[in-house]
Order: C-alpha cells, then structure tokens, then sequence
C-alpha cells in the first residue's frame, strides 16, 4: 500500500513538472529566468512547481487584459490630424529621428505641435498653479491622482474643486484606492461631503491587502477646461511644500503644459474613467477645440500592464540607444531590468556622459537596499552615479542631448514599467530640454558622486542583505 502510493505521487510529481518546465519553456522571454525556474522545478520536486505556479507566473498583464481590455479608445471627439507636424523631418533632430518613428509606433499617441511646457518646482510652485487653474475653470475639471491626502493642501483641494462644482463646473476626480488610504481618516469623506464627483481605482474587498495590490493608477494628471493641463510625478499631499515644516518633506517636479497634447491627456483621464464609472466623457466640455500656444512637439505614453504593456520600457530603450551626447536620468526608484541596465552601460561605453541622480536616503528601506546591490555593473561600464542628500527627492526626469525629455509619473523600475498604470510625456523642445537640465546640473552640484570604492567598503553583513533584495526586484 505504501509502495502504491509513493509510485502515485512519483507519477504526480513528474507530471507536475513536465507540466510546470513546458508553462515556463513557452511563456518566459528571459532565458535565464526560464533556466533558473525549470532548475528549481525538477530539483524541489511539487515544492519547486508550486512555488513557480505563485511566483513564477505573471497574472498581472492578463488580469488587467481581462479587467479594461475590451474598453473602446478614447481620442476625444476632436481629429488631431490638424496638429500633426507636416514633415517631421523638420522639427526632430536627425539623430533622434530613428526614436521618434519609434515611439510613433508603440505610442497610442501622435506627436503634436503647438504646445508649450513650464517646469514648477515642489508643491510650492505647482500647487498654487494648479489651484489657481481650478478656480478659474469655466467648463470642466479632471484630476487624476495616486496619493491625496487629508490634510492643509487636501483640503485646499477640496474647497478650490467644491467652489468649482458651485459655479457648475463639471467636474470628475480619480484616486488610487491604494493612494487615497495613506492618510486615515481618507479624503474620500470630504469629497463626499461637498458632492463633488469621486471614483476609486480598483477598490479591494479586503481593505487591509489594498496596500500590496498592484495594478494600481499611478497617474498624476489635471486638465481645466480641456486647455490647461498639468501632468509628472507630484501627488496632493502638504509634505511637498518645503516652505511649510513637515516631518516627511519631498522634492519633486511637475509641469503645467498648454496646447494639443492637453486633449491626449485628457483622453487618457476618460478612459481611466470610463472603467472606474462607466462614464463616457467625450463630449464638447472635456473636449474643446485644441489651442497652439507654443511650438513644442509632445506627445502623451500611457503606459500598463493592458494593451500599453511595455510601451514606456521600449521608449526609454530607444532614447537610451539614440543618445549621442549625454544622458541625464532624476529618479527615486531605480531598478532597472537586465536590458535597461545593458543599454545605459552600452551608451556610457560608447561614450555618452550618463548621469543617474538618486536619494541618498530612500523612503523604502527594501527598495534602498535593491538599489545598492545593482549599481556596481553600471559603475564599471562608466554610468555614474550621484546621491542627493535631503530632503527625499521624489523626482522623475529623463533628457538626452539636451533635445529630447521625458517627464511624468514612471519610475525605473519594475512597478512601474509592468504593473502599475503610468502616464508620462515625450517632448522635443531644445528650450524646455536645456531648462530641465539646467535643473539637473543644479541638483548634481549638490549631489556626492559614488566612488569605485563605495561598495568595497559594504560589510559582508551588508552585503548578503542587498543580494536578498536584489532578488525581489520583480515585485518591489
């Protein structure tokens, strides 16, 4: 009897892994992950095929599929073909040619002309922007945002959204069920309290998991009236305020843009909106003729793990194989992946200045940890790096050449570039380029550059624990 059943589970067990090694042989693009999980299938028998159902396969690009991949695309009810540059050729850089036909096609967005972009720096300059933009609005209101708490600058929100609403102003606010619960009692109640419209992105059943879900919307954007619009990494929250003292300042940097590319901002909010509600906002209000203030060329990357996956991963491949020059990276979050991490030291080698700036001290310990265990390879390759001391730098800027930026809500890591919802905005603007690196060499100024020696100095204790974090990248 029990010869019969160890023969059983024998049989159970192989045909586990047979099953298990096929799944993994078929769906994992990165051969060394493939490796190393038919490896720990065949050696943990049942163990190793059960860590690999939990671990190993990636649930959050179909979930999302099957959660908004049937929702129509929303451009609005205006044709943008107006706005479209009449011969690129003219208006990109030649060497930068090869990346713009390449986010034309990964980007559900084209490049549009006509638009103009002003950095505000801290809550200091963009929150008196922004609230300056809703109390003058006529027609409509959208914001968007991840974190939005309940305190001074909440509430200022709220009343500037509130006498908005009054004025009848329509007006529609999403929030991350995630973001909205990092201040206890939530915004949510407020918002209630004076009827102004509110959504929640993908509540949890169980309100004490929403912290670790992913598939969370990470966007941060405004749009008044259809024209004015404001989109980057800041979220609503009084720590951004330096002038004020708080416990937990933040740098961080937002923009305020003007022009055609106002309307794929806005319809990136409808269709977020359209699954939180169900509501279809393509209509004259949130729509309007688009303006041309300035001669910018920009365009909206919606990035997520849906039918945008890997849109923003490939851009920054792009950007960082096109770079001539130098490369100017500003981030809180950086773990990049194998090919990311190849191409910034394939540039350093070919000689590009790559700059990396990053927190000295980060706000998430695990993340801090991951990071140090990564540097090394991209050090001896020539990427170099800089430690900004603080107060925590929040800030998410990518430049190339001095002509080409990327600015919005994404991280260089994992989270965001797979399983968060991000909404970031490609531009080619000599002007706007050179400002932000202006900001950049400012902030290197003050920045300690890592040494060759930084990391021999780790003791082995420190050591072995970044090498465990390492190996959550995939999920921090």
């Amino acid at each position: 009897m029990i010869g019969g059943t160890t023969t059983w589970l024998a049989l159970l067990s192989l045909i586990v892994a047979m099953l298990a090694s096929g799944h993994a042989i078929l769906y994992k693009n990165d051969n060394r992950a493939t490796v190393a999980w038919v490896g720990v299938i065949w050696l943990a028998p049942l163990l190793g095929s059960l860590l690999y159902l939990l671990l190993g396969i990636n649930r959050i690009r179909r979930r999302a599929h099957a959660l908004r991949g049937t929702l129509p695309r929303i451009q609005g009810e205006r044709d943008l073909d107006a706005y479209l540059p009449n011969v690129l050729e003219q208006f990109v850089p030649q060497s930068l040619l090869p990346l713009s036909r390449l986010s034309n096609r990964v980007a559900r967005q084209p490049l549009l002309g006509g638009n103009t972009l002003t950095v505000l720096h801290n809550g200091d300059q963009a929150y008196p922007a922004m609230l300056t933009a809703i109390r003058s609005a006529r027609e409509s209101i959208t914001l968007s945002t991840y974190i939005f708490n309940r305190d001074r600058v909440g509430r200022e929100f709220v009343d500037a959204l509130s006498e908005a609403r009054q004025r009848g102003v329509a007006i529609r606010v999403l929030v991350d069920a995630v973001g909205l619960r990092y201040s206890m009692p939530s915004i949510e109640g407020l918002l209630k309290r004076d009827s102004i419209p509110t959504a929640k992105f993908m509540p949890a059943r169980l309100p004490w998991l929403v912290r670790f879900m992913n598939l969370r919307n990470h966007r941060k954007l405004l749009v008044v009236d259809g024209h004015k619009g404001f989109i980057g990494g800041m979220n609503i929250a009084a720590g951004n305020v330096l002038d004020e003292t708080t416990h937990h300042p933040i740098r961080d940097i937002h923009f305020e843009v003007e022009g055609p590319v106002v309307s794929e901002m806005q319809a990136v909010f409808a269709e977020d909106w359209l699954f939180a509600v169900g509501e279809d906002l393509r209509h004259r209000a949130f729509f309007p003729i688009p303006r041309t203030p300035g001669a910018s060329l920009a365009r909206i990357v919606a990035d997520g793990p849906d039918e945008n996956y890997d849109t923003l991963r490939q851009i920054l491949l792009g950007a960082l194989n096109a770079a001539q020059h130098r490369i100017a990276i500003m981030t809180p979050y950086f773990l990049p992946d194998a090919s990311l991490q190849d191409a910034l030291g394939a540039a350093a080698l070919r000689g590009v200045q790559v700059d990396v700036i990053l927190p000295e001290k980060n706000n998430l310990s695990l993340v801090s940890w991951a990071i140090e265990a990564q540097l090394a390879p991209m050090m001896r390759w020539g990427v170099q790096f800089h430690f900004r001391p603080g107060p925590f730098d929040h800030s998410k800027l990518f430049t190339v050449d001095g002509q080409w930026a990327m600015i919005g809500s994404a991280n260089w890591d994992p989270r965001s570039l797979s399983l968060n919802f991000e909404c970031n905005l490609e531009c080619y603007d000599e002007w706007f380029v050179q400002s932000l690196e202006s900001h950049f060499r400012d902030c290197l100024v003050e920045s300690q550059a890592v040494d060759s020696t930084w990391q021999k100095r780790f003791t082995l204790a420190r050591r072995l624990r970044n090498g465990l974090a390492r190996l959550l990248t995939p999920y921090l």
